[in-house]
């Protein structure tokens, strides 16, 4: 079974969408809420996405929701999560590269 580091997840359109990092096939979609934005963050075992002003905790084996917080009270902006420069660079160095790339 394919592990997080051989995927790729974005958001898109209220979905976070787990693509196969070598072949570009599409392994799971999760449906979050309708926004047409969505942010998502890897953690070591865990994906953080946000959407509509909501957070979702996600398995990024299989995209089953693990837990959701409304953030009541803040609106429906857009959620933005920090540390995502510390995971470029750990997955760069499990692969064995020296950084990131674009």
């Amino acid at each position: 079974m394919a592990g997080v580091r051989d995927r790729v997840f974005i958001g898109v359109r209220g979905h976070v969408v787990a693509i196969d990092h070598a072949t570009g096939a599409e392994v799971w979609r999760t449906k979050l809420k309708s926004s047409a934005f969505v942010t998502v963050s890897l953690t070591s075992n865990r994906i953080l996405a946000g959407a509509g002003g909501e957070v979702f905790c996600l398995d990024p084996s299989s995209g089953s929701v693990l837990w959701h917080n409304k953030l009541k009270g803040l609106g429906l902006g857009i959620v933005a999560f920090s540390g995502g420069s510390e995971v470029v660079a750990e997955a760069a160095a499990h692969r064995g590269g020296g950084g990131a790339t674009r």
